[in-house]
């Protein structure tokens, strides 16, 4: 089988020969491409070559956020919006008039709309390319005031989302079958999450619930009109797989705010993708204790970067029989386990044999790293990590009725 057929049979619950190996590396390899420190034999090799060699998966679910079609893709990153090369829809703002300059690794946008004026400044330095990191921090968000409100709820219902395939395609050829390629749509999962995770600070976000809620409110109806564009023309890519949503965390997207205002619009995204044959990833890194039954609820398909014990208060053993072979993991190694100095070797060892002792069967899980492998990990543990995935020996899930096939929407295989 190919990386891209177990994948697929992992996601449908059917047999494959060996459990799927395919860790995140894109700021592992990227850091030390840049450092100079890659394994020697991979010195001058890409990050497909190096997995084709190895025999690993490629990750396909994270995009470059510096792969951009033309320059000023970049600028509207401080309002949370991404136009990337191989994003399935671009993001144009109409009826608005931009101004960008530059200062040192700092981009300052200001938009203004007959309503009012928002800032935003945006930080992408040496540091951040050093360490791997394509993804710029926002310095400063758009919301800073009660005045706000009003300007950003006219830029999103000025918002049109087209369809891009073009980019997609490419990406999903140049994966080929050495992965499944996802289409990412965004990493916010609803109108309300989009706010708290792109327009404004943590804290000033959970400030404004309580001193604002109605303004809070109808700017999220507002953005409701351009977030129903976005999924219509994102869901038009031939993906197989689309991610929308990412971090969630216990402390931050609570219980109930998550069943408030984030599973309707994730359960009504995963409905759309599954009557199309598709299906929903949702990225779990963070703390996930009492969000569980919310995933299940929702409908998702995969679970993405879950990260168990010791980074987190579940076990991965606890996650899985939580979800019971409904939802499939991508993920499972904490970073730390890749860290010498976090986890010293004989306890890397412990921690390995506990670990697959854990797995079962070893249904519903595509073995990965959560989130990602870090520029310092020891490149021998990633090794021995898929000796023992292979050596684990062909997977046979428990015979269940499946009530979803994506046997549509084959156009994102590239094999």
């Amino acid at each position: 089988m190919t990386d891209q057929e177990r994948i697929l049979a992992t996601l449908r619950g059917e047999p494959t020969d060996r459990l799927p190996w395919a860790p995140r590396l894109d700021l592992w390899f990227k850091a030390r491409q840049r450092a100079g420190t890659l394994p020697s034999r991979y010195r001058h090799a890409t990050l497909r070559d190096l997995v084709d060699d190895l025999g690993w998966g490629l990750h396909a679910v994270v995009p470059d956020f510096r792969d951009v079609v033309h320059p000023d893709d970049h600028l509207d990153r401080g309002l949370g919006l991404f136009n990337l090369r191989t994003m399935p829809y671009r993001t144009v703002l109409e009826n608005v008039e931009r101004t960008a300059r530059t200062e040192g690794a700092r981009t300052l946008v200001e938009y203004r709309t007959p309503l009012g004026s928002v800032q935003t400044v945006v930080v992408y330095d040496a540091a951040m390319q050093e360490a791997g990191i394509t993804i710029s921090h926002v310095e400063r968000p758009p919301f800073q005031s009660e005045r706000d409100y009003a300007p950003l709820g006219y830029l999103f219902e000025n918002a049109r989302a087209e369809p891009q395939l073009e980019g997609f395609e490419a990406f999903a050829d140049r994966v080929g079958p050495r992965g499944l390629p996802v289409a990412w749509v965004s990493a916010a999962a609803s109108p309300m999450h989009f706010i708290l995770r792109e327009l404004m600070p943590f804290d000033v976000f959970f400030y404004e619930m309580v001193d604002h809620p109605e303004a809070l409110a109808h700017l999220a109806q507002q953005i409701e009109g351009y977030w129903q564009r976005v999924l219509e023309a994102a869901f038009r890519c031939p993906a197989r797989l689309f991610l929308v949503g990412a971090n969630y965390d216990a402390t931050v997207t609570c219980p109930p705010f998550f069943r408030d205002h984030v599973l309707p619009w994730l359960r009504r995204a995963a409905r759309e993708l599954h009557a199309r044959g598709r299906y929903l990833l949702t990225h779990t890194d963070g703390e996930n204790a009492g969000l569980l039954q919310h995933y299940l609820d929702a409908e998702v398909d995969v679970a993405d970067s879950v990260c168990p014990a010791p980074m987190t208060k579940l076990t991965l053993r606890q996650v899985r029989d939580a979800f019971a072979g409904r939802i499939t993991i991508l993920g499972g190694i904490p970073s730390v386990a890749l860290l010498r100095d976090a986890m010293p070797d004989r306890d890397f060892g412990r921690f390995l044999d506990r670990f697959f002792e854990d797995l079962g069967r070893g249904d519903h899980l595509v073995l990965g790293v959560s989130d990602t492998t870090p520029p310092g990990a020891e490149f021998d543990r990633l090794v021995e990590i898929g000796r023992r995935a292979e050596a684990f020996g062909p997977i046979r899930p428990p015979r269940r009725r499946r009530p979803r096939d994506s046997g549509a929407g084959g156009g994102a295989s590239r094999a």
